[in-house]
């Protein structure tokens, strides 16, 4: 954050130790685009029946703009996804396609006001903030195969036909949520080990599970 502070006062020929007094403090208190405060309280919420409706009309708007992408498909993934799963109140939705057409898929949603972020250190996921109508959403063009593809349709299936899991894993949400200085990073942690009971019912490997373990939480 500081370099940020750095290279905005040396843009502006400002003094840089007066800058980062001055607008550091403020900086931290905003989310920055394209990035998280990790010490926000981390909000769950009951299942909302809305939910559904709300990803198909930006599903709906998705698919016109990438009409030309022949590989791409548009998936509502993350708990939000799953009926009956309390959730962070906003949609997640990957759009998958092939490798030959990530460029396109990136394209096509930028011309219709979705702001490519970059991959954010996920390789194989472009992320993109959508434009201000519609529902609270994360939106990624992603690639066809990866495990973290897998990862989100996995879940998402397996809790959509284990209502015992699916009650187990937002027993474990709601309960980490409910603590006022959970951050997202703690958060994500520690229900990592539910996630994992989760992923034991897919098809995904052994390693691929271990790797989305240490992904999740880097201390197990």
């Amino acid at each position: 954050m500081g370099q940020i502070l750095d290279a905005l006062a040396q843009l502006l020929d400002l003094d840089a130790a007066a800058t980062r007094t001055t607008y550091l403090p403020v900086v931290r208190e905003l989310v920055l685009e394209g990035s998280w405060r990790t010490d926000m309280a981390v909000e769950v919420v009951a299942y909302r029946d809305e939910w559904p409706a709300r990803f198909d009309e930006v599903a709906r708007d998705l698919r016109r703009a990438l009409a030309d992408v022949a590989s791409a498909r548009v998936e509502h993934v993350g708990s939000t996804s799953v009926p009956g799963l309390a959730a962070k109140p906003v949609l997640d939705i990957d759009v998958i396609v092939d490798a030959v057409d990530m460029d396109l898929a990136v394209a096509a949603l930028e011309r219709v006001g979705y702001r490519h972020r970059g991959d954010l250190g996920v390789t194989g996921r472009e992320a993109f903030t959508p434009p201000g109508d519609g529902p609270a959403r994360n939106v990624y063009v992603c690639l066809d195969g990866t495990v973290n593809v897998r990862n989100h349709l996995a879940v998402r299936d397996v809790l959509r036909r284990r209502d015992d899991l699916r009650d187990e894993y937002a027993a474990v949400k709601t309960g980490l949520a409910a603590d006022p200085t959970m951050d997202i990073d703690t958060y994500i942690a520690r229900k990592s080990q539910v996630l994992q009971k989760v992923l034991a019912e897919s098809d995904l490997t052994d390693d691929e599970r271990r790797a989305i373990r240490q992904l999740n939480d880097p201390s197990a």
